[in-house]
């Protein structure tokens, strides 16, 4: 099992304004897509020159905004069992994995409350 990527990752209902604000720290959209599953409508990765990453989701199924971290792996599986047998729950619910063309993911938190979206990308 390898990590592929890892960064924090903000879903907010204040979508563009959100990226307006990275913008104005020096962050320059990389990615843009209509990701148009369960929780996220749409979907932004924005860089700044250092090389730090951030994706920022749009979703209005959250009371508040919500600040993640953002896991890329190449075995979802193997990831999702190591992290559930340590007691982190599926926001979902059990065993449910959001999957479409380009990736497979699970928003999980941890026993102590802080989230995590673990991804993998689909490669074709």
């Amino acid at each position: 099992m390898k990590i592929t990527g890892f960064n924090p990752t903000i879903i907010t209902k204040n979508y563009e304004d959100t990226i307006k604000l990275y913008e104005a720290m020096g962050f320059k959209i990389a990615h843009q897509s209509d990701v148009a599953e369960a929780l996220i409508s749409q979907s932004t990765r924005m860089k700044n020159a250092d090389g730090f990453v951030l994706d920022i989701n749009e979703s209005d199924k959250f009371p508040c905004d919500l600040t993640l971290i953002r896991i890329n792996v190449d075995d979802l599986d193997g990831y999702y069992k190591l992290f559930t047998d340590k007691g982190f729950k599926n926001v979902m619910g059990d065993g449910v994995i959001v999957e479409n063309s380009h990736f497979k993911g699970a928003h999980l938190v941890s026993p102590s409350g802080f989230g995590i979206m673990l991804m993998q990308h689909i490669k074709k």
